[in-house]
């Protein structure tokens, strides 16, 4: 059988390949650390989950518009009005199955064949492979440890030519936990509007910061980088919603139109039972997102100081200011990042991942979606094996 040349030339998902091997583990009964995990380790809160409960006893099971109910649309528009300072109407509005559902409709209806896609790494391993899928050009915009991953605005511009159509930021992001200012991204937004380069601001995590950082949407900074900015957030981070599959995104309304049109032949609706749990979610209160961001700093601090205190010989990072990840780097112990990665869990039992498929092979992600137990023994556990392969060079030196 011959499988289609595009198809084929996108990677496998590092991430669900590790996740799968450590719980392969755990069901055998080894005490694996999953330090994996992409999604918050708390549980779906309860006025949700009821709320999906009554849509399924009212009937609410069918069919709804491809792109999503009125209802969710003017309760997101709410929202980005009141959280974010952007007016979208509800025909701007797609509602799809997750995030990297939106992400993935809006990178097929934009690039063409030959279109290059701006994509600062490190990124979210998801990126460049929609890229590829769209038979479009991932173009890797480095970045340094020492600017805390953040875009170089010179280098930005180098990046740019004719053939490139569109800019993928995220904030706070996936793997780092970097987040831009508003200083920052206005800038960034300067050289979108000037050389009119669409860009996706992927805010999925925007609930989740930390020592009061403000967050900001680039789509908020006027008019002309309104135009051209693609807002994707869901449900999943924030609310502990990853298995009910809803995001969504704003833009322009020729845009939102063509990718109604995709969705209508591709998935057609998200679970109808699922927007009405989305309904709910949107009106948890404040203290409900203090209470998770404090939660995940609480974790973050701990990993901070105990990768300052007692493994600073072996190991760097950038401190996270969003997101419930560590961006830690390995390139000390002269291991490539998978091999870091299998070692770590066929030796010491601790799921991490690979650094070299968000484009940073010395590097390594941990996520803190777990208790602060199981990050004590993971990070005592990492202690250990970072010993050991020290002990391991010094001996073959």
């Amino acid at each position: 059988m011959e499988i289609a040349s595009r198809v084929q030339a996108v990677s496998p998902s590092a991430t669900l390949q590790i996740t799968a091997r450590a719980k392969s583990m755990r069901k055998s009964g080894i005490d694996v650390v999953n330090f994996g995990a992409g999604e918050p380790d708390f549980d779906t809160p309860q006025p949700i989950k009821e709320a999906a409960i009554k849509a399924i006893n009212e009937g609410f099971t069918k069919y709804t518009p491809s792109s999503g109910i009125l209802e969710l649309k003017e309760r997101i528009a709410r929202k980005f009005k009141e959280e974010n300072k952007i007016e979208y109407l509800p025909e701007q509005i797609i509602i799809s199955c997750g995030a990297k559902h939106s992400i993935y409709n809006l990178i097929q209806v934009l690039i063409d064949k030959g279109d290059q896609v701006i994509i600062p790494s490190p990124y979210w391993l998801s990126y460049p492979e929609m890229v590829k899928l769209a038979q479009g050009k991932p173009v890797i915009l480095e970045t340094r440890q020492k600017d805390g991953f953040k875009i170089d605005i010179e280098k930005l511009k180098k990046k740019i030519n004719a053939h490139t159509k569109l800019l993928i930021l995220n904030s706070p992001s996936n793997p780092a936990g970097i987040v831009y200012t508003k200083e920052e991204l206005q800038k960034i937004a300067q050289v979108c509007v000037e050389n009119k380069l669409f860009v996706i601001s992927d805010e999925i995590y925007e609930k989740i910061m930390f020592d009061n950082i403000e967050f900001s949407s680039l789509a908020s900074l006027g008019k002309e980088i309104y135009d051209l900015t693609l807002t994707v957030n869901g449900m999943s981070k924030s609310f502990s919603m990853t298995g009910w599959r809803i995001g969504y995104f704003a833009g322009p309304k020729e845009i939102v139109s063509a990718v109604s049109n995709f969705q209508d032949h591709s998935t057609s609706c998200p679970s109808s039972i699922s927007q009405k749990a989305a309904l709910a979610a949107f009106d948890m209160d404040a203290a409900y997102y203090s209470s998770i961001s404090a939660k995940f700093q609480e974790r973050r601090d701990f990993i901070v100081s105990y990768l300052n205190e007692k493994l600073s010989e072996f190991v760097s990072f950038v401190k996270p200011q969003g997101a419930f990840y560590i961006f830690i780097n390995v390139s000390k112990t002269k291991l490539s990042s998978l091999d870091f990665a299998k070692r770590f869990l066929e030796e010491s039992y601790v799921a991490v991942i690979p650094g070299e498929p968000f484009g940073c092979d010395s590097w390594i992600r941990i996520s803190f979606a777990t208790s602060l137990e199981e990050i004590k023994k993971g990070l005592q556990r990492l202690e250990l094996f970072l010993i050991k392969l020290k002990t391991e060079r010094l001996t073959n030196s």
